[in-house]
């Protein structure tokens, strides 16, 4: 049956373009990307993840084995052309590991143009609450819109600008509706329905239009231990995919690629309010505070009505143990459990230390 909900897991599982004629494809890293900005100029934003269980050697090549493995897994996907014919790439330096992907696929292009690896950009923001940083930011974006500009041959006009965070606002709001859905009891979506509404590759418009029909259908209801994941994020649904197959829900998460996704609208159709969204936007374990990750960790556990709250972290990453102690203080003082599944293989989680940590 062609579902909204089967289309949106097809573009997810996917996970490359369906090229439009005289569109530009412009695939970008990181969340920092302001998706707006690429709308606005007629692109076709993509973001790009890795794939589990494949081998990443072409990718460590280049980038070593220290780097956190999704990084190393978009580079070797880059590099077999696996993404389709991206007309170009932004890189965000929101973490170290996109910071060497965009040196690597610089370089790459200067010393072997033969590989056919897209021009790239890397886009900084910060994420300082001050007014000296928000000036910095807005410097940084001013740029960014002249090299779309350049790439795309449109122009960013405050008109088209507006009716592209008009139209990635709605975006947000019905992401937001669908995880309402899945945080339902008892929920209506799993984690990984989710997982696909969040990152079904598609325009935002064509994307919205799935979402209100998925929003409008008859959901299935779910049962199991009631989930919240949180530490590393999930660019693929193999972990969700793990745990809800051994009986548990995943009804929340506070990563990049499912609920912060959508947490903060921009509001004002303005650049400067769009600056601000992203300046502000979190918190993740690479760039918060402790206490606001576990803060926020905490309130969303409790809005999911987790039974447990499992902080999954990759092999690689560094940041999300150091943020443990304080989100399963905070869990405690809400009556919630915490387990932390350290150290994991990209993709894979060990049930035996969920189980263990929940006893």
């Amino acid at each position: 049956m062609d579902t909204a909900l089967t289309r949106l897991l097809d573009r997810y599982t996917l996970r490359f373009p369906v090229r439009e004629p005289d569109r530009m494809v412009i695939g970008y890293v990181g969340q920092d990307v302001p998706v707006e900005l690429l709308t606005a100029a007629g692109a076709l934003p993509v973001r790009l993840a890795g794939l589990p269980g494949t081998d990443v050697a072409v990718g460590e090549r280049y980038l070593g084995r220290g780097v956190d493995k999704p990084a190393r897994s978009v580079l070797t996907r880059l590099l077999a052309g696996e993404y389709g014919r991206l007309d170009r790439l932004l890189v965000s330096r929101d973490c170290e590991a996109s910071l060497r992907l965009f040196y690597a696929v610089r370089e790459l292009r200067r010393v072997e143009p033969g590989l056919g690896l897209p021009e790239t950009y890397l886009f900084d923001l910060l994420h300082l609450p001050h007014w000296t940083t928000t000036r910095y930011d807005r410097v940084r974006v001013g740029e960014l819109v002249t090299v779309l500009e350049k790439w795309t041959g449109a122009r960013l006009t405050p008109d088209a600008v507006a009716e592209a965070i008009t139209l990635h606002d709605e975006h947000r709001g019905l992401l937001r509706a669908v995880s309402a859905s899945r945080r339902g009891d008892p929920p209506r979506l799993t984690g990984v329905q989710a997982l696909a509404a969040f990152g079904a590759t598609l325009p935002v418009a064509e994307h919205n239009r799935l979402l209100r029909e998925l929003l409008a259908s008859d959901l299935d209801v779910h049962s199991g231990q009631r989930v919240f994941l949180t530490g590393s994020s999930h660019d693929s649904p193999e972990v969700y995919r793990t745990l809800e197959a051994a009986g548990y829900v995943v009804v929340g998460e506070d990563h990049d690629w499912g609920d912060l996704l959508a947490a903060r609208p921009v509001g004002e159709p303005t650049i400067a309010a769009l600056v601000e969204r992203y300046q502000y936007n979190g918190p993740t374990a690479a760039r918060a505070s402790i206490r606001d990750r576990a803060e926020h960790t905490a309130r969303a556990a409790v809005d999911c009505r987790a039974d447990v709250v499992v902080s999954y972290v990759r092999r690689g990453d560094d940041a999300p143990p150091w943020d443990f102690p304080a989100q399963a203080s905070a869990l405690r003082a809400r009556g919630i459990p915490a387990v932390l599944v350290d150290r994991q293989e990209y993709g894979d989680i060990d049930l035996e230390a969920v189980v263990s940590g929940v006893r």
